[in-house]
């Protein structure tokens, strides 16, 4: 009967892409939760369906100005992110990894912060700008589109990316979860226009894996050469010590970062901190991870063309 702690470990996805506020505080109560709700052979993917809800409610509160509503949606918001954690430990002991669940949970967290950006907006609607004293109006609408659909889609899609590029050089594709886009579009194609259901989700994620590797370019013709090769171990090793630095960047564009952000914003009443934080600081970071990343590429990729 494996413990607690082994268990939790083994829930992991690995050392290298596990952050430290996860480690020791979300994934040991997504676990417990896991534990409890597995005893009820509750699916993993009802337990996400579960976190909308939850994380739309934070939303809401959020475009409420009251202290005793803010901390209503920083309450709902850590409970949505605790059954993130919920579904994926479950999925990873028990087995029951599938890709629906895969793209169900991004969903889930697209439409959490969908909310958030939404109760933002409604928040500032009326409320005077900084210095310039004007009310924000269709300005704080501006704001959250700019830093909703024109940075954190782009930041959290390339994030999960690389995490997903890691683990498959450090545990294989058991280990990942990494596709791509000529994969999941031949799927697409050679389903029946019967289920239409499964060929608008294989088509929305083929574009989604498409529009991944459209921002890697270095990466891809360095997979390429890869998978073409004999996959030598020292270059396997070179593009892990080269990642795994970037790791702590992917970690800081995904959850937690940008909760805590809006929970300070929120609770002193200066909501737009939050979009601004992401057209600044998180897309600088976006910027930085993606020229390292890439550079690391091109030098692996220039190594290979040089032996051939």
């Amino acid at each position: 009967m494996a413990t607690f702690k082994e268990l939790l470990r083994a829930s992991f996805k690995s050392e290298d892409t596990e952050e430290w506020l996860d480690v020791h505080f979300t994934r040991p109560i997504g676990l417990a939760f896991a534990l409890l709700w597995n005893k009820f052979d509750i699916h993993p993917n009802v337990i996400t369906i579960g976190s909308i809800f939850l994380g739309v409610g934070a939303g809401w509160m959020f475009h409420y100005t009251d202290l005793m509503h803010n901390l209503c949606g920083v309450l709902l918001l850590m409970f949505a992110n605790f059954c993130d954690s919920t579904d994926g430990q479950m999925a990873r002991l028990t087995g029951k990894k599938t890709l629906v669940g895969r793209v169900l949970d991004g969903f889930a967290g697209d439409l959490w912060f969908a909310a958030i950006y939404f109760g933002i907006i409604f928040r500032l609607w009326h409320q005077p700008m900084p210095i310039l004293g004007m009310e924000w109006g269709i300005w704080a609408f501006v704001l959250c589109a700019a830093a909703g659909l024109g940075c954190h889609s782009h930041q959290a899609a390339l994030a999960d990316y690389y995490r997903q590029v890691h683990l498959f050089f450090l545990l294989g594709k058991d280990g990942s979860e990494l596709d791509n886009y000529a994969q999941q579009r031949a799927i697409y194609e050679s389903l029946p226009k019967s289920k239409w259901f499964a060929r608008l989700f294989y088509y929305n994620y083929a574009n989604y894996c498409k529009s991944q590797e459209k921002r890697t370019p270095a990466f891809q013709q360095f997979f390429s050469l890869w998978n073409a090769s004999e996959k030598n171990q020292q270059v396997k090793d070179r593009f892990l010590a080269g990642s795994r630095p970037l790791m702590k960047y992917t970690n800081l564009s995904q959850f937690n970062s940008r909760a805590i952000t809006i929970y300070v914003a929120c609770l002193i009443n200066l909501p737009w901190i939050y979009p601004l934080a992401e057209l600044t600081v998180f897309q600088a970071m976006y910027l930085y991870m993606r020229h390292r990343h890439e550079r690391l590429c091109k030098e692996l990729s220039a190594e290979y063309l040089q032996k051939s």
